[in-house]
């Protein structure tokens, strides 16, 4: 099971039929990836390009739930921040070694001469306690784990959220917002004015692969990519109650 999925850089703006969705790369426990600019005899796995970042900058090493990051220049500072906090980050000093990062959508800023390089790091093993009135206070074991673990402050919930919207205002609605119905709802939030189909494109997936573990179904082959995944994802999410009329409340006014 993959314990963090790195969003790799785009040195290029996507276009053609793929476009939107960037590539990936995916770590087992105990699985390590580096990064920096590379070189033809020592390439990196999670390439960089900028003035200022080293050859080889860091690495990344997957763990049970969580990432721990290497800094390997000598000088310069490196900042990982959480993505779906209030400005929260870590700071990983020059040369530190394995730094624990605890953020499940967190972004690693370096900085350039004139500007930052940055990338995305996912940590989709993160658990939850099953949100009941019960507060356990023994062992670990005797705790209940939800069995989807969906983070509802996290913006792949407000994607899944847009995505199920129409059907929980009327059940009888076949409709499936597209991406880009999904990005114009969602920009109307503080939070995601920045909101981009290839980053909708990418919570979809992670969704689908790793949050919920969706499987494409027999004959939907020739359906475009994330129309069956967009399908299943709203099909799951409803029938096990993930999302809920109530969250239309929290997020926008349910008469809008």
């Amino acid at each position: 099971m993959e314990t963090v999925i790195v969003q790799l850089p785009d040195p290029q703006p996507p276009i053609g039929p793929g476009q939107g969705r960037p590539g990936q790369l995916v770590l087992g426990p105990g699985q390590v990836a580096t990064f920096g600019r590379g070189s033809e005899d020592r390439p990196v796995d999670i390439p960089l390009r900028g003035e200022g970042v080293s050859r080889y900058a860091g690495e990344l090493t997957a763990s049970d739930d969580h990432w721990r990051l290497t800094n390997f220049s000598p000088r310069t500072t490196y900042v990982v921040e959480n993505l779906e906090g209030g400005g929260e980050y870590v700071k990983v000093a020059p040369r530190r070694l394995g730094a624990p990062i605890p953020f499940e959508l967190s972004r690693v800023v370096l900085p350039l001469t004139d500007s930052f390089v940055r990338f995305t790091v996912f940590a989709p093993r993160h658990a939850f306690l099953d949100p009941g009135p019960e507060a356990p206070t023994g062992h670990a074991a005797e705790l209940t784990l939800m069995p989807f673990a969906l983070d509802p402050t996290a913006k792949y919930f407000l994607v899944l959220l847009a995505l199920c919207e129409p059907r929980l205002r009327d059940p009888s609605s076949l409709a499936i917002p597209s991406v880009g119905e999904v990005v114009a709802r969602l920009r109307a939030l503080p939070n995601c004015r920045d909101l981009t189909a290839s980053a909708v494109n990418f919570h979809i997936d992670y969704l689908a692969g790793s949050k919920l573990k969706v499987r494409e179904r027999t004959g939907t082959q020739d359906s475009p990519r994330l129309d069956w995944k967009r399908e299943a994802l709203v099909s799951l999410a409803l029938r096990f109650d993930l999302v809920q009329e109530k969250h239309l409340q929290i997020f926008w006014n349910p008469h809008a």
